[in-house]
C-alpha cells in the first residue's frame, strides 16, 4: 500500500559537496569543474511545477490506480514501489513509482543499474518503462515539495556517493529540485556506465544554467508525446530540444572506475566469479577478513558444479578433498 508522501523511513543525511576524497589512505581531489550559475527561474519554478502537478493529478489519478491494479494482477508484489533518492541539497526522500520489476529484483546483486532487456523487468513493466508511465506516481512527490516536474533525475544514495567521487561536478545536479523528466531524459537512454553519467551531467548543467518557462513547457510537451508512443528524438528535434553531448576533458574520472555502480549483468558476472567455499571448512580468509563458511559476509553457500563434483569424488575415494 502506498505510504503517505513525505514519510521517509531512513535517515536523511546531506551529501557533502566537498570535492576532496580519501582513497586507500591517500588524499586526492577531483579537478574543479567550471563554475555553474543557477538560473534565476528556479526561484519560482517549484511553484509553477506544484500548480501544474495539482492540476494534472486529478486527471491521471484513475490511470495510476488502474495501472497499479494491473501490476498487482500480472506479477507478484505490490503495485507501487518506493525507493530512497537524493534530493536538493543532498536530502534523502522516498520517490514513488509503479513497480516494473519482480519483487526480489536486487536480492542477490544489491543496488545496480538496469540494462537493456533486463531479465528482472516484468512484461507489463517493460511497456510501462517504454512509455514512462511508471513515473506518474511521482506527482505525489511534487505535491509534497520533494520534486518538481522538470529537472535532473534524482539518483540513489548508493550511486550518488560513488559517482560524486568519480565525476567532477556531479553534485551540481543537487543544487536544484530533482524532476520527473528533464532535458537529459529526452535526449539520452538510462545510465549504464560512467560515460552515460557524464553525458547526462552535461545536459543537466546546461538545463540548470538556462532553464526558463519556455524550455520547461517544451520538455513537458515532448515528454507527453513520448508517453503517447511518438518517437522521442524526432519530437525533440522539432521542438528544438535535441542536443549533441560531448564530454569535456575535465569531466573524466580520476579515480578507480571499479567503484562505479554495476549493471545487473555485470553484477551477476561478479557474483559468479566469486570462488565457492567447500562445506566443512571452518576459517578462510575472505576479502581480508576471516569468516565461518556459510555465515560470513564473504561466504557463498552454493558450490560450483566443478567444485561439487571434485568434492563428491574425493569423498567416495575415502580421502580428503583438496
Amino acid at each position: 500500500m502506498l505510504r503517505p508522501v513525505g514519510e521517509v523511513s531512513v535517515p536523511s543525511p546531506v551529501v557533502s559537496l566537498a570535492p576532496a576524497r580519501e582513497e586507500n589512505g591517500a588524499k586526492a581531489s577531483l579537478p574543479l569543474p567550471p563554475p555553474i550559475r543557477v538560473s534565476a527561474y528556479f526561484r519560482r519554478q517549484p511553484v509553477v511545477g506544484w500548480c501544474l502537478a495539482a492540476a494534472l493529478t486529478p486527471l491521471v489519478l484513475p490511470l495510476i490506480g488502474l495501472l497499479a491494479l494491473l501490476v498487482r494482477l500480472t506479477s507478484r508484489g505490490p503495485g507501487f514501489y518506493g525507493q530512497v533518492r537524493v534530493g536538493k541539497g543532498g536530502k534523502h526522500f522516498r520517490v514513488w513509482k509503479l513497480r516494473t520489476m519482480r519483487e526480489d529484483a536486487e536480492a542477490q546483486t544489491g543496488p545496480v543499474w538496469t540494462e537493456e532487456n533486463d531479465p528482472r523487468v516484468t512484461p507489463l513493466g517493460r511497456w510501462l518503462r517504454k512509455l514512462h508511465l511508471d513515473e506518474l506516481p511521482q506527482l505525489f512527490n511534487v505535491l509534497a515539495g520533494q520534486m518538481t516536474l522538470i529537472g535532473p533525475r534524482p539518483e540513489r544514495p548508493e550511486f550518488t556517493q560513488s559517482l560524486a567521487r568519480l565525476v567532477p561536478g556531479y553534485l551540481d545536479r543537487i543544487r536544484v529540485l530533482p524532476g520527473i523528466t528533464g532535458l537529459s531524459q529526452i535526449n539520452l537512454p538510462p545510465d549504464s556506465d560512467l560515460d552515460s553519467v557524464r553525458r547526462k551531467l552535461v545536459l543537466d548543467r546546461e538545463y540548470i544554467e538556462s532553464a526558463d518557462l519556455w524550455l520547461d513547457l517544451r520538455i513537458m510537451l515532448c515528454t507527453g508525446l513520448k508517453m503517447l508512443g511518438l518517437p522521442g528524438l524526432t519530437v525533440a528535434k522539432y521542438l528544438g530540444l535535441l542536443r549533441t553531448c560531448r564530454i569535456p576533458a575535465w569531466m573524466h574520472a580520476v579515480g578507480n572506475p571499479a567503484v562505479a555502480p554495476a549493471t545487473y549483468g555485470r553484477a551477476v558476472q561478479q557474483l559468479e566469479s566469486v570462488p565457492r567455499e567447500l562445506p566443512g571448512r571452518h576459517a578462510k580468509q575472505v576479502n581480508g577478513r576471516k569468516s565461518r563458511a556459510g555465515k560470513g559476509a564473504g561466504a557463498v553457500p552454493a558450490l560450483s558444479p566443478h567444485n561439487g563434483r571434485r568434492h563428491q569424488a574425493a569423498r567416495s575415494n575415502g580421502r580428503k578433498p583438496r
